[in-house]
């Protein structure tokens, strides 16, 4: 949705939508979480305030840390335990503070 709608509008799109709140009323907390932290990145990239709506959500993160399936793949294939370390220490900042694995955002299918 990024790429398609752009930052700003993604942005605002997320906003008004209302998804963060109900995915985590839901309890999909990865969901909310990873959504939170795209909208956290773009403000950054964007220079634009944080909502302060959020800023209890802030605060938590995911028990067990989300790695991307491509990565999971190749680290099994490898039996190279120092990918997914790697991978931890060069993840965007915004999801990392959720336990989400993430480093490209931009460069999707």
């Amino acid at each position: 949705m990024v790429k398609s709608a752009g930052d700003i509008q993604f942005i605002i799109d997320t906003l008004e939508s209302r998804k963060i709140q109900n995915y985590y009323r839901l309890r999909w907390y990865a969901e909310c979480f990873y959504l939170l932290a795209m909208l956290d990145y773009l403000s950054r990239e964007n220079n634009i305030p944080l909502c302060q709506d959020f800023d209890d959500l802030r605060k938590c993160k995911l028990e067990k840390t989300i790695y991307p399936a491509g990565l999971l793949a190749y680290s099994a294939v490898s039996e190279n335990k120092n990918i997914l370390k790697e991978a931890e220490k060069n993840a965007i900042p915004e999801f990392i503070r959720f336990n989400i694995v993430e480093n490209e955002v931009r460069n999707v299918v």
